[in-house]
């Protein structure tokens, strides 16, 4: 649901430090419509990273993700390594596959509170569908309690969220976290749902060169609650692995 207006509070606080530019994938605002036709893939979002660096010349890149976006984060370091010097998820988006277990997805109830809350965007009642939607990935309150810049960003995108759910994210597994060489910054928000602590417990243990961090008094939105501490975090991990 977001797209590069939600990284404001990094661009205020790390770019008098850093080249800092964020992106909106497509299908998102500002140019959805633009899309219409093209399918919805986390692979060919991954792949946009890529081309996006190219354009820029500016890689390798520090790179960020967040929910869905670290999932697609992941995905762009694993498929074009050359362009990631580092690379931070922010409670990543997607099933864990522990070794020897069956075939991981999101449990029944997710789907089907996800389901249901496509069908209310879908029927127009946009508000209603974001706020079961927004509420189940952070905490029960969260909607209601947001700032209007951040529901004007989700109601700017609500059209994507049936078809991020036409595509499964694929999930995190032992043998393709050692694919992703390069040093990764797993954050979490101290409040955020289990499903997330999960996915950064087990890249926490998979990855080849990873740390741990986690936002105190924050769930989903981290950055946002908490700029300044997660800002704090982004920093240092960074400038420890040249700028």
């Amino acid at each position: 649901l977001c797209d590069y207006r939600y990284w404001q509070p990094q661009l205020a606080g790390l770019a008098q430090q850093y080249r800092c530019v964020s992106v909106s994938l497509t299908h998102y605002w500002p140019a959805g419509d633009a899309a219409r036709g093209q399918p919805f893939s986390w692979r060919s979002h991954a792949d946009e990273l890529a081309a996006f660096v190219d354009a820029l010349g500016a890689g390798p890149a520090h790179v960020i993700g967040h929910s869905r976006g670290g999932s697609v984060s992941y995905q762009f370091a694993r498929r074009h390594p050359r362009h990631v010097r580092t690379l931070t998820l922010a409670d990543p988006g997607g099933p864990v596959q522990q070794p020897g277990q069956t075939l991981a997805t999101l449990p029944e109830t997710v789907n089907a509170l996800r389901a249901r809350a496509v069908t209310l965007i879908e029927s127009g009642q946009v508000d209603a569908g974001l706020e079961l939607f927004v509420d189940s990935v952070s905490r029960p309150g969260f909607w209601a309690k947001s700032t209007r810049a951040f529901r004007r960003m989700a109601t700017d995108n609500a059209h994507t969220l049936g078809p991020q759910f036409k595509d499964p994210l694929p999930a995190y597994t032992r043998e393709n976290a050692a694919e992703v060489q390069c040093p990764v910054l797993l954050i979490d928000g101290a409040l955020s749902p289990e499903v997330f602590h999960r996915a950064v417990a087990a890249l926490g243990a998979w990855l080849p060169d990873a740390r741990r961090a986690s936002v105190a008094g924050a769930s989903h939105g981290m950055n946002l609650a908490r700029p300044a501490a997660f800002n704090e975090l982004i920093d240092r991990f960074v400038s420890g692995h040249g700028r």
